[in-house]
């Protein structure tokens, strides 16, 4: 009685959401979605070959435990447990592994905490096929692979969107999960604010003689940060940081020469390392939309937000935006709410807002305060760090909001 919106929802619709993205937040989105009963069409701009692609390229993400939680309740991680790799032991250093020099600022080890490991390693063909699987087997997901949206508008009844070849969708919400470049962002005429770093991350894969023992190494260097991740078996993913001009430079190399220069950062506590799948960069930069949500449109990912990878959250703040529009979405519905209407879709940006700034924030400030080798602050880093891993109870909440533990959690990662 008290709901208006809901009552102006009489046209028929193709869909309840139609989501622009076929990446991993998209899916996932799709997933939780069609646990509510609603019905979602997912428009990507890749081929399907492109995304059922069965050999590595080199491309890992690192998901936290809570995101593990969420892939499990969605049915996917019984797919992907035997190919992640879980990170026992989180090791900082400022500098590289192995100098003299070097000041070994923290240790995590995931046996303080009971909530098991504080995160797995895993490959983006597992996750992407698995999703891929799971829209295919669903019957209220659609999938519309090769094509591309040019056009959207929205308005109090409804979402609508022509693709590239002519065709016209409708839905109750028009979600962005297009990227740092989102189109959806862009049409909505939302602004992003945010700054480039003067950065490109090289990642790649490797290959190496010695085991990781599942332990993971973030080195911070003066030209930006290197991670060091493990993946199964003796092989760890890699995301170093260069100058623009430098990271261009390195990644025209050769394989040989490529790996000459990555040697004297890494160092050799593994072994002889050589490469496993392709080399990638990426500029970096901080994007935040000024805005997540507008008239039955709301955005999610690196649509809403883009970061530093130094503290190796980008998917997993995807993923909690996701977890946080199904949690919004799926209450409203058993209320008999319009769950596309701003009123409800503002208690996803209340709920989504301030957790992305914050942790933008955090990982810029991070990555500012140890890209150099200043000798004065490089004395102020190693001692905050020091006192960190000597406090264990800071320390073991350090280890919980790094698993993505603390806070406000939405159902899907309740566990």
């Amino acid at each position: 009685m008290d709901n208006p919106v809901q009552r102006r929802i009489l046209q028929p619709m193709d869909s309840d959401l139609i989501i622009v993205g076929g990446g991993l937040n998209g899916p996932a989105l799709a997933l939780a979605a069609a646990q509510a009963g609603l019905h979602s069409i997912v428009i990507d701009a890749l081929p399907l070959d492109a995304r059922d692609d069965p050999d590595f390229d080199g491309r890992s993400y690192a998901l936290a435990q809570s995101s593990k939680r969420m892939l499990a309740a969605l049915g996917l991680w019984d797919r992907l447990a035997a190919n992640a790799q879980a990170m026992n032991e989180i090791k900082v250093s400022d500098g590289r592994v192995g100098d003299a020099e070097v000041f070994l600022g923290l240790h995590f080890n995931s046996a303080e905490i009971e909530d098991g490991p504080m995160g797995y390693m895993l490959e983006d063909r597992y996750l992407r096929r698995a999703l891929l699987a799971a829209m295919e087997a669903s019957p209220l997901i659609t999938h519309h692979a090769e094509t591309t949206v040019v056009a959207q508008s929205c308005d109090i009844q409804h979402a609508a969107v022509t693709l590239a070849d002519g065709t016209e969708l409708s839905a109750r919400l028009l979600v962005g999960a297009d990227g740092r470049r989102s189109g959806t962002c862009a049409r909505a005429g939302i602004r992003r604010t945010g700054w480039d770093y003067g950065q490109t991350a090289l990642v790649c894969a490797i290959a190496h003689e010695k085991p990781h023992h599942g332990v993971a190494h973030q080195l911070f260097l003066p030209p930006g940060p290197l991670a060091i991740l493990p993946l199964t078996g003796n092989r760890s993913s890699i995301v170093w940081s260069e100058r623009h001009a430098q990271a261009r430079a390195v990644n025209a190399l050769d394989e040989r020469a490529y790996l000459d220069i990555l040697r004297p950062r890494f160092g050799d506590f593994l072994g002889e390392i050589s490469l496993a799948g392709d080399r990638f960069t990426y500029p970096l930069n901080l994007t935040l939309a000024n805005h997540f949500v507008s008239d039955r449109m709301a955005l999610i990912g690196d649509a809403a937000h883009g970061m530093h990878p130094i503290a190796g959250q980008g998917l997993n703040a995807g993923l909690r935006d996701v977890a946080a529009l199904a949690h919004v979405i799926t209450h409203a519905v058993r209320r008999g709410e319009d769950f596309a209407s701003v009123l409800v879709l503002e208690r996803y940006q209340s709920w989504r807002r301030w957790d992305t700034a914050s942790l933008a924030a955090a990982t810029d400030v991070f990555n500012r305060l140890f890209s150099n080798d200043n000798a004065i602050m490089r004395a102020g880093r190693d001692l905050g760090m020091a006192l960190i891993g000597g406090l264990p109870g800071l320390r073991r909440s350090f280890m919980r909001e790094a698993a993505g533990l603390t806070g406000d959690l939405p159902d899907l990662m309740r566990g």
